[in-house]
C-alpha cells in the first residue's frame, strides 16, 4: 500500500537524576559527597533509506519514545546514557511540525538528522560542595526530553515529472524510456501510486522520471486521485505535460491541455512556473489534421511540443535528447531548508499562577517540577535553595499580594507547607 503522509508523536528520553551519596571507606572519615551525574536521555534520529518507497510503516505505529538516561550512583559514577531511536524514512520525506506546519527537516539523503533531543542528566551532589557547604544533601533532576508531534510528507526526488489525464500514456512512456515496469492497462486510474524510472543517456548521464497518477478537472479541490500526488512533482526540475493527441477517450486535446494547466496553477503557482514541455502522445493513431491543430495550439501558448508515440517509440529520441540538453541549465532538485522557530517575546520565562481555594494557596508552575525533584526537603541548605527560587521567581510576592498569612497552607503539586514569614 502506498502511503505518503503520516502523523507521528516523538518523545526523546528524559535525563537521569543526579545522585545524593557520600564516600564511605574504612579509615577515611568524612569522605565527602560523591554523587554521580545522571545519564543523558536518548535522542530520536531520522535517517533516509533509499530502499523505502512509502510511509506505510507508520500506519499502525504512531508513537516513538526514546529510553531515559539512568540515574547517577555513588563513587562519582555517572548514569548510563539512554539509547537513541533511529527511524528510517524514504529519501524525499519532508518533516513538519504537525501544529504549525513549520519545516523541521528534509530527509533528502542518508545523512542522519536529530529531530528530538534527549534531556541532559542532572548533576550529582558532588557538584554542590563548597567550603561552607561541605555536605550537600541534594542533587539536580534530569531535564525532560523534547516531545513533538510531526507530520511526515513524502515528496519524490525526481528530475522530470509527467502530468496528464488518465490514459494519456504516462506509464507507457516511463516504461519505454526507462527500465521501470509500472502497471499498464487501457482503463482510467490504472496507476494508483507514483512510479519512478531512471532514464540513461550518453556518457553515463541519467535523470529520474516520475509518473504521477492521472489528474482530472477539479483535482486541486480533491476530485479523482491527482490531488493526492501533486506534492510529488513539487521538487521536479521540469515537467512533461502528456496529452492524448489521438483523442482515444473522446476528449478534445486542447481542452485536456487547458484543464491540466489550470489545475497546476490552482494547486500551486509554483508548479505552474516550473519549466514545462508538451508531449503530444499516440501519434501512431492520431488524425494528422487534429495532431497539427493541437501542436499549433500548444506552441501558441509558448511551449515546446514533441509529437511522440510511447508505444512505437516514434519521437522518443528527440524528446530524450532535449531533456538531457535542458536539465544541466536548470536548478538542482529542490531541498527544503529547516525553518527557524518563531521568536516570541517572553516577559517572564518562569510563568506561574496562584489561586486561593478554600484557604489553600495553590501554585501552578510546570517549570518548578524540576526544582522540586532536585530538592531534599530534609536538608536545611536544600530548603534554603528552594526558598530562594520561590523568592526570585516572584511566587512569594504573588502569594503575599493575594493575602497569604503566616500559618496558611501553600500547595505546590504534591508538596505542601505552612507559610512562614
Amino acid at each position: 500500500m502506498f502511503i505518503d503522509t503520516a502523523k507521528v508523536t516523538l518523545k526523546a528520553g528524559n535525563g537521569g537524576n543526579g545522585a545524593v551519596t557520600f564516600h564511605r571507606e574504612k579509615y577515611v572519615a568524612n569522605g565527602g559527597p560523591d554523587g554521580g551525574d545522571g545519564g543523558k536521555g536518548g535522542d530520536i534520529v531520522l535517517v533516509g533509506n533509499t530502499h523505502l518507497t512509502t510511509l506505510a510503516d507508520f500506519r499502525y505505529k504512531r508513537k516513538y519514545s526514546a529510553p531515559d538516561g539512568e540515574k547517577g550512583d555513588g563513587g562519582c559514577r555517572a548514569g548510563k546514557k539512554g539509547d537513541d531511536i533511529v527511524i528510517a524514512l524514504p529519501v524525499g520525506t519532508v518533516v513538519k511540525d504537525a501544529e504549525t506546519g513549520r519545516v523541521l527537516a528534509d530527509i533528502s539523503s542518508e545523512e542522519p538528522v536529530r529531530i528530538a533531543k534527549g534531556g541532559s542528566g542532572g548533576a550529582g551532589n558532588r557538584h554542590f560542595a563548597t567550603a561552607r557547604r561541605q555536605c550537600p544533601r541534594f542533587a539536580k533532576a534530569g531535564a525532560p526530553g523534547e516531545a513533538r508531534e510531526v507530520l511526515f510528507e513524502l515528496k519524490l526526488l525526481a528530475d522530470v515529472g509527467l502530468v496528464g489525464f488518465p490514459n494519456a500514456g504516462k506509464s507507457t512512456l516511463v516504461s519505454a524510456m526507462s527500465n521501470a515496469r509500472p502497471e499498464i492497462a487501457d482503463y482510467p486510474f490504472t496507476t494508483l501510486r507514483p512510479n519512478l524510472g531512471v532514464v540513461y543517456g550518453p556518457e553515463e548521464a541519467s535523470f529520474v522520471m516520475a509518473d504521477i497518477p492521472g489528474i482530472i478537472e477539479g483535482a486541486a479541490e480533491g476530485a479523482g486521485l491527482g490531488h493526492e500526488f501533486l506534492r510529488h512533482i513539487e521538487r521536479c526540475r521540469m515537467l512533461i505535460q502528456l496529452v492524448d493527441a489521438a483523442s482515444t477517450e473522446g476528449r478534445d486535446p486542447r481542452s485536456d491541455f487547458d484543464v491540466i494547466c489550470s489545475e497546476l496553477s490552482r494547486y500551486s503557482p509554483l508548479l505552474a512556473s516550473l519549466p514545462r514541455i508538451v508531449a503530444a502522445n499516440k501519434t501512431d493513431s492520431a488524425i494528422p489534421e487534429m495532431l497539427d491543430d493541437f501542436c499549433g495550439y500548444a506552441k501558441s501558448k509558448g511551449f515546446e511540443v514533441f509529437p511522440i508515440s510511447a508505444v512505437t517509440g516514434a519521437g522518443l529520441s528527440e524528446l530524450k535528447n532535449y531533456i538531457f540538453k535542458t536539465l544541466p541549465t536548470l536548478p538542482s532538485i529542490k531541498v527544503y531548508e529547516p525553518e527557524p522557530e518563531p521568536e516570541f517575546k517572553v516577559e517572564n520565562n518562569r510563568p506561574f499562577t496562584v489561586t486561593n481555594k478554600e484557604g489553600v494557596f495553590i501554585v501552578d508552575a510546570p517549570w518548578l517540577l524540576r526544582v522540586l525533584n532536585s530538592v531534599n526537603m530534609d536538608d536545611y541548605e536544600s530548603l534554603q535553595y528552594f526558598q530562594r527560587v520561590l523568592r526570585q521567581s516572584g511566587i512569594i510576592d504573588e502569594l503575599e499580594r493575594r493575602g497569604v498569612q503566616e500559618g496558611d497552607t501553600v500547595s505546590i503539586y504534591d508538596f505542601e507547607f505552612e507559610y512562614v514569614r
